[in-house]
């Protein structure tokens, strides 16, 4: 893209996601920690929580000595008690500082921002996969698709990790079709939500499915027939290598899939550009800003298949 179409197009973009973003003075509610520097810090954001949709983020101030913020995945938001929530495991010295907060600590909200996940009312089926911090977006997305009555929506939300995840295992209290009665551990809130849940991890936790997450996705998959399948829409965030073998597994199966990318980012408004991704699109290829063009996107449009 020509420096003259990119100064043309920036004015459009701002305007495009005016009043849609907002800055908040957030004040930290609660702080977990979790094995493996993994930590779910509850703010207040009402404006973020009100308006926050699964698979958006916000961009958060980590400490006043750091002039960069940190974009990082909603997992929960309540809009009547203006509570946004994010899980992430420290990786450099801002998500440091950040894991320091305290309940009644402020730090600076900028969000949401991003393009949701776009579920499609025909297809209620909604396989969720995420791995590692992929995991928010999923939890938000299943939250989301429960309260949402217009629709009869079927969640399943399996999710991977390598060290601990970031809460007590527990026993499923149902069987799930399509999935060895052994792989049995799923996550608490998704439970009490009465939305079912699997885990998978190679590193030998008790009721997990042994390999890849997306291995267990297309292991439960290939147990549905085709008038099955026709139902069925798969999401997913993730590692980018994960993200890859989950568009793989849609177009095994002939699934449409959207993935949430992850991506570095600095301004996450669009301006800088620095997290531009090429996405196939019917024009040809094109360079799209991961904050906000996505972070979600079809599938098929950032992992095409290979030639052959």
């Amino acid at each position: 893209m020509s420096t003259e179409t990119q100064t043309a197009a920036a004015p459009h973009a701002e305007r495009a996601h005016r009043g849609t973003i907002f800055v908040e003075d957030g004040e930290v509610l609660e702080v977990r920690e979790y094995p493996g520097d993994q930590y779910i810090v509850r703010v207040r954001s009402p404006k973020c929580a009100a308006h926050a949709r699964p698979g958006s983020f916000a961009h958060v101030t980590c400490d006043e000595s750091l002039p960069m913020r940190r974009p990082l995945s909603i997992m929960r938001a309540d809009a009547a008690e203006g509570w946004i929530e994010f899980l992430y495991k420290i990786v450099g010295e801002g998500l440091r500082l950040l894991s320091r907060h305290r309940p009644g600590d402020r730090v600076s909200v900028l969000g949401p921002i991003g393009q949701p996940f776009r579920p499609d009312p025909a297809r209620p089926r909604t396989l969720l996969v995420g791995g590692g911090v992929g995991i928010p977006p999923m939890v938000f997305l299943a939250e989301a698709l429960k309260a949402d009555r217009s629709v009869d929506w079927q969640p399943l939300v399996l999710m991977g990790s390598e060290i601990p995840f970031p809460f007590e295992l527990l026993r499923a209290t149902d069987e799930l079709p399509g999935i060895a009665a052994d792989v049995c551990s799923v996550m608490p809130l998704l439970e009490s939500l009465g939305v079912p849940s699997r885990l998978a991890s190679g590193a030998g936790f008790e009721g997990c499915y042994r390999g890849f997450v997306t291995e267990l996705a297309g292991e439960w998959l290939a147990r549905l027939d085709e008038a099955e399948l026709a139902g069925v829409g798969m999401f997913a965030c993730g590692p980018t290598p994960m993200l890859a073998a989950a568009a793989g597994v849609a177009r095994r199966f002939a699934i449409p899939c959207q993935v949430s990318l992850e991506e570095y980012m600095a301004c996450a408004v669009g301006g800088c550009a620095g997290c531009a991704v090429e996405v196939r699109t019917p024009e040809g290829p094109a360079m799209k800003r991961v904050c906000v063009d996505g972070p979600v996107f079809d599938a098929a449009s950032v992992f095409p298949p290979r030639p052959a």
